[in-house]
């Protein structure tokens, strides 16, 4: 098989992931694990020339490093390439990027998270692992606002995974290494740019969190992607990156600015596909005097007692993805923040607060 055949395949199968590896037959991911496509294993000639296949005038770049990242499309697929050797042969990760952006009604998302469009300014962070569903999520949100209002929109991705169409808002996508050198340095200029939102793919580094911060408190509505787990791990996570004699200006300044933690999970469901699981927590005052005071840990017990302005914790989230049939106990326990609960009895099933229309995403 070539490599287009490959992505026609992993298109065709609902794949996100295509990995190439010498001595293997080629894999895919669907549903969030690897699987064989059914093809013979790679011999050295196969990796060869799916390298030369796939870096074209580019593969004199990739001998001499031992790696390329590229961006192509493949069988009219837009795809997020790494060749790279191991071993002394070649091997290739190609993810597929979706097209389509998905209404933020058909995602599962609580309703605290339809919300969202709405605010005016402030900081938004998404959160979870790699796979989590961060960049559709983030998606539906700014399609949701380029449908309703009229604003400019400005993206800092690393890849462009999700390419918007114009409705009422301009809207401008700079990738890093692309259109920008960094995601620090794209954030300082957006700053020039008139934006009224903005989105930072991954806010990682002390300059690029410094500036999001600076954006959400002088009128702009920023989102921002962070590799945590919960709304306490995230915020500990972006004071964590300054040195000591700041953090406390940065407890400040999270205090003010952050609206809103949404923190995701996709989880294998019964029956097939994956489905949501989120944590929610939209600060309110005492949840910003949590955060001055650097007491994260209390985070939680502010969270448990405030669902009725939305919020709720990842356990009682999967406690009703559990109670309704849509896991089973063995997601359920392995995907639990607080170890304490796996085994108990899963206590009444609350209103997960799902937003208008919602139903099961075939994720």
């Amino acid at each position: 098989m070539t490599v287009e055949q490959y992505v026609k395949k992993a298109l065709t199968d609902g794949a996100s992931d295509i990995h190439l590896v010498q001595g293997l037959t080629p894999r895919y991911r669907v549903d969030g694990s690897i699987r064989e496509m059914g093809a013979s294993p790679l011999t050295t000639e196969d990796c060869v020339e799916a390298a030369r296949e796939l870096a074209g005038s580019e593969i004199r770049q990739a001998e001499a490093v031992g790696e390329l990242d590229l961006a192509l499309t493949i069988a009219g697929v837009r795809c997020r390439l790494n060749l790279f050797r191991q071993q002394g042969a070649w091997s290739a990760a190609i993810r597929l990027l979706n097209d389509h952006i998905p209404d933020i009604s058909e995602l599962g998302l609580p309703k605290a998270a339809a919300e969202f469009p709405s605010y005016s300014q402030g900081l938004v962070l998404i959160t979870g692992e790699t796979g989590s569903g961060k960049s559709t999520t983030l998606a539906a949100v700014l399609n949701q606002i380029n449908k309703n209002e009229s604003k400019h929109i400005l993206t800092l991705e690393d890849p462009i995974e999700y390419v918007y169409t114009p409705i009422k808002c301009v809207i401008n996508q700079r990738e890093v290494g692309r259109d920008t050198g960094s995601f620090a340095s794209g954030l300082r200029a957006a700053l020039r740019e008139d934006p009224d939102v903005i989105l930072v793919g991954e806010m990682r580094d002390l300059e690029t969190i410094e500036t999001a911060l600076t954006a959400a408190e002088t009128g702009h509505l920023v989102f921002g992607t962070v590799h945590t787990n919960s709304a306490a791990d995230s915020i500990d996570r972006i004071v964590d990156v300054f040195p000591a004699e700041r953090q406390q200006q940065i407890r400040l300044q999270l205090s003010m600015s952050l609206k809103a933690v949404l923190s995701q999970q996709l989880l294998p469901k019964v029956g097939g596909g994956r489905v949501l699981a989120c944590e929610v927590m939209k600060t309110d005052g005492a949840i910003r005097n949590l955060i001055r005071e650097g007491k994260t840990p209390q985070i939680v017990n502010s969270i448990q007692t405030t669902g009725n302005i939305g919020n709720i914790l990842m356990d009682r989230a999967l406690q009703a993805l559990l109670a309704a049939g849509t896991i089973t106990r063995e997601t359920y326990e392995s995907a639990l923040r607080d170890p304490v609960q796996a085994g108990k009895a899963v206590p009444p099933s609350p209103d997960m607060n799902r937003g208008p229309g919602f139903k099961r995403p075939l994720l």
